[in-house]
């Protein structure tokens, strides 16, 4: 397994300063944010460290050639829209620049994207698997003919009241991701595996690894806190971020030393990324930074 970390973190840099710190910190890989320019909707939202708008055959080489260099490698080309959106305007937007990534990815050499499937938080389940049905076919049918592999990953997208009440992402559970890969029967789709998202829905983290080895196509390294005396005041039905709150890997509740091992159980030898959400950390670009080496030197126990 390489271990390296989504490069959203480290927003206020451009390419070059966060390749560079990649490879200066010893981190193996980094999987690359590629949003469309403009304003993010929301945090670790917005960044890109790659256009994917402007990649000729110059920009192409120029990439491929400074991460060489510096003994880092790209895991995936990241957008994580919501291409299901109530808000047809919007949707359309999304498709449109996750195709854009999913050429880009292919042109790169990378050829993997990691991503949401979406939601309509406003509709049930049951309307969102007609929408996958209506919405994803193109776009897997481009990955395939692109030869790009699309993880999703099992982020409700479900924190706050503006994303209440469904959250803007469908693929959360087992129990979805099973319908989903039947509306989808793609190679080319499968899971960005995160198992903190597991922790504040109550289940079991280990668990599915093993039924879907084959499609964890990318790997997460996040962690959660749960503050039971929260949950005790509100309950499961309240906005999650009222009960919890995402850690830095080794401060929350996943154990890691279990994680990383059913890992190994299951083959898994890809990419894993340090995915840094914490607000402790916020405070200051060092902090930042210090985010980074104390996850690293915390995961590096399990996977070096």
């Amino acid at each position: 397994m390489k271990l390296g970390f989504v490069s959203a973190i480290l927003e206020q840099y451009d390419f070059e300063k966060m390749i560079d710190t990649a490879s200066e910190m010893g981190f193996a890989c980094v999987e690359v944010a590629c949003w469309p320019g403009g304003k993010a909707e929301r945090r670790y939202a917005g960044v890109s460290h790659i256009d994917v708008d402007s990649l000729d055959g110059e920009k192409v080489a120029y990439i491929q050639d400074y991460c060489e260099k510096r003994s880092v490698e790209i895991s995936s080309l990241a957008f994580y829209p919501n291409t299901m959106d109530g808000d047809l305007e919007k949707r359309e937007a999304n498709v449109e620049h996750l195709k854009k990534v999913i050429r880009a990815s292919a042109k790169l050499g990378v050829n993997m994207v990691t991503t949401f499937i979406g939601r309509d938080q406003t509709k049930t389940v049951e309307e969102n698997l007609k929408l996958v049905e209506e919405i994803w076919p193109p776009i897997i049918a481009l990955a395939e003919a692109e030869g790009v592999r699309i993880a999703i990953e099992n982020c409700p997208m479900l924190f706050g009241e503006d994303q209440w009440p469904g959250g803007q992402n469908l693929m959360t559970t087992p129990a979805i991701w099973r319908k989903v890969f039947e509306i989808l029967p793609s190679k080319n789709l499968g899971i960005n595996y995160d198992p903190s998202h597991f922790v504040w829905q109550m289940i079991d983290y280990l668990r599915p690894l093993y039924e879907f080895k084959d499609k964890v196509f990318h790997v997460h390294y996040k962690d959660i806190k749960l503050y039971p005396e929260r949950l005790n005041e509100v309950g499961i039905m309240a906005y999650p971020l009222d009960f919890m709150a995402p850690k830095l890997p080794g401060l929350g509740d996943v154990d890691w030393g279990r994680y990383v091992s059913a890992l190994r159980d299951i083959g898994y030898d890809g990419y894993t990324c340090i995915e840094v959400e914490d607000r402790a950390f916020e405070g200051s670009e060092e902090d930042v930074l210090k985010s980074l080496r104390l996850s690293k030197r915390y995961m590096e126990q399990f996977v070096i």
